[in-house]
């Protein structure tokens, strides 16, 4: 998984240091990026010596121990911790990844935790995603059908039809596709980015769906969907695995196209 910079800011501080008394000889330094809006400081990073042979096994766990054992004002999101609910999405060591399901055996060194790059800090760890789901809504995700209620109490799609939805539908808007687009961070207030077109695709393809044209219609602007320059990020940092580019390429075909 190729990984991307947080871009530097230059009035981001050295923190407080809060080093192990437990005597381990596993320690691993834990810099977390830190802000609060109550306390009118610049931001900071502080740095946690956690004891790691008394640690579960993922960067969720370490967070845990330090709000736990160290530091009750840290403050994240988390929720599922199964990579299901896409809460605790944050950037560690340099990628987009979900906390709960990132081992944090697999980084050498030091473990350096922030906030998903280019959202506003809401506190910590904690980014604001009002313009995503804002974005999210405008698409309309859910069924739009012309048939009756009785006929809508059970819509038949055939195994092909359904098969088309994989790899789409499996997406938990955990926002780490947006936050590693460029092009995302240019033109936020416009460009729908990958996590949004996703799941425009997603309903644009189904096959019980009557408003393909108009859904269809509805993203094809230069800037809510052709800002994408397959850049890849967004591929790169799903945690799920899934393609987001790809789902963009294909709207753009089906206008091409059609």
């Amino acid at each position: 998984m190729s990984k991307f910079s947080i871009p530097e800011n230059s009035k981001i501080i050295k923190g407080n240091y809060y080093k192990d008394t437990t005597g381990s000889q596993n320690i691993k330094k834990v810099n977390v990026y830190r802000w609060s809006p109550d306390d009118n400081k610049n931001p900071r990073i502080d740095t946690f010596e956690v004891d790691m042979d008394n640690c579960g096994p993922k960067v969720l766990d370490v967070l845990f121990k330090i709000k736990n054992e160290i530091d009750p004002s840290l403050t994240f999101r988390r929720s599922c911790a199964h990579g299901v609910c896409g809460s605790c999405a944050m950037n560690v060591d340099g990628v987009n990844t979900l906390s709960c399901i990132k081992s944090h055996s697999d980084i050498n060194g030091d473990l350096n935790i922030y906030p998903l790059p280019h959202l506003r800090v809401i506190k910590d760890l904690i980014g604001d995603l009002s313009n995503l789901y804002k974005q999210y809504e405008s698409i309309q995700p859910w069924l739009k059908s012309s048939k009756t209620e009785t006929e809508k109490q059970e819509i038949i799609q055939s195994q092909e039809d359904r098969s088309k939805l994989d790899g789409y539908y499996e997406c938990i808007l955990c926002a780490c596709c947006s936050t590693a687009c460029p092009s995302y961070w240019w033109n936020g207030d416009k460009y729908l980015g990958p996590a949004v077109l996703l799941q425009a695709y997603r309903w644009i393809s189904d096959s019980r769906d009557d408003e393909k044209k108009a859904r269809l219609k509805k993203v094809a602007d230069e800037l809510k969907l052709y800002r994408c320059h397959t850049i890849m990020n967004c591929t790169n940092s799903c945690p799920k695995g899934l393609n987001p580019a790809k789902a963009i390429g294909s709207i753009k075909k089906m206008l091409a196209t059609s």
